[in-house]
């Protein structure tokens, strides 16, 4: 997705290779196509889903293709030539953060549950290139379902063609610094909205993403001893109620512009953490954000209500899709697509997947 904190395919000169230049809003026409509550939206919002790895050989395959420096460089413009960073050693701090503490950007160090539910999400496009964004383990029946943002998943277009997909799709609970601390797992089927598959001309997925539909479910495969994800990880809560003006929410994310932009902070060596009071998009109403320094990699990352900085639990209530750039506001505000009654599909298709 242009302008977002991710990449997607195959969209190559907006997100796949970060080059993003200029959005255009959408037109009214297309407006009338894809915003919610339209009867083209009725119509037209379903489920279009996409198999992964469902061998045994896949899964292997793709868990010994993520290796240290592959997920230390996921986003680099030239790996060939980039410089595997170091890692980053910023003390843990077993305190808890005080409640409703605003934070515009740092490493978070408090540990909890959120340690261990949130982790990086890797991926390869079409084009052999690896990226990442930012994925969480929710509470469903069937323990295995991960919520992240639809532009990590693919990029608009027909969803019978591959190359609209990402491959090697592998979700690292807990990364740090290129290690695998609860494993990794591979991900047997990709959902996202049908507003992703071929739409009106010239319409991209920047425009889909303003219209309220970047959430993309997961359901991952079990651990190399079989267990499902959230046995290994714990899960967070999920809902998809509307947001509320001020909000208090902490949002978190794995962003990594450092990799093509020296003087950038993060590199996706550690788990980001901001937090403040959310207001909609000026230009993107539909996106809800606040402060915060993160960008591209921490696509995907969860938006939390009701977070409690002691247990590190929460409430997903949206996933990170775009900056100010493309929604409007303060520069360092950071815009999530709030789960609604699409995202909700999605879901409900994913939690009672076996695995």
């Amino acid at each position: 997705m242009p302008k977002t904190p991710g990449t997607s395919a195959p969209d190559r000169t907006l997100a796949r290779r970060l080059a993003a230049a200029g959005a255009a809003l959408l037109s009214a026409a297309t407006m009338a196509a894809v915003l919610p509550g339209t009867a083209a939206a009725v119509e037209r919002d379903t489920v279009t889903t996409h198999a992964g790895a469902t061998t045994t050989q896949e899964r292997d395959r793709i868990d010994a293709y993520w290796t240290p420096a592959r997920m230390k460089l996921a986003g680099a413009l030239v790996p060939e030539i980039t410089p595997v960073p170091e890692d980053d050693d910023t003390p843990d701090d077993p305190r808890p953060l005080p409640a409703d503490t605003p934070d515009p950007g740092a490493v978070w160090t408090h540990g909890g549950a959120v340690d261990r539910s949130v982790g990086r999400l890797f991926f390869t496009f079409s084009d052999g290139y690896d990226g990442s964004c930012t994925a969480t383990v929710v509470a469903a029946p069937n323990r295995s379902t991960v919520v992240t943002a639809a532009h990590c998943l693919r990029g608009v277009g027909a969803p019978g063609a591959d190359d609209t997909w990402n491959h090697n799709l592998y979700f690292v609970p807990g990364y740090r610094n290129g290690t695998k601390p609860l494993g990794g797992f591979s991900i047997r089927t990709a959902a996202t909205s049908s507003r992703w598959d071929a739409v009106p001309a010239g319409t991209g997925s920047d425009q889909v993403a303003v219209a309220g539909y970047d959430t993309g479910l997961l359901v991952a495969n079990r651990s190399a001893d079989g267990r499902p994800v959230a046995d290994v990880t714990g899960s967070q809560r999920i809902a998809f109620t509307p947001p509320t003006e001020g909000e208090f929410v902490h949002t978190f994310g794995y962003p990594k512009d450092r990799l093509n932009n020296p003087a950038a902070r993060y590199t996706g060596s550690r788990m980001i953490h901001c937090a403040g009071p959310a207001h909609p998009g000026p230009t993107a109403p539909l996106l809800w954000g606040g402060a915060c320094d993160m960008s591209h990699g921490a696509s995907g990352g969860p938006h939390f209500a009701g977070f409690d900085p002691r247990t590190g639990t929460g409430t997903v209530v949206g996933v990170t899709t775009t900056t100010d750039e493309l929604a409007g506001g303060p520069a360092g505000t950071l815009y999530a697509t709030r789960l609604g009654d699409s995202a909700h599909r999605l879901y409900d298709w994913a939690r009672t997947r076996a695995v």
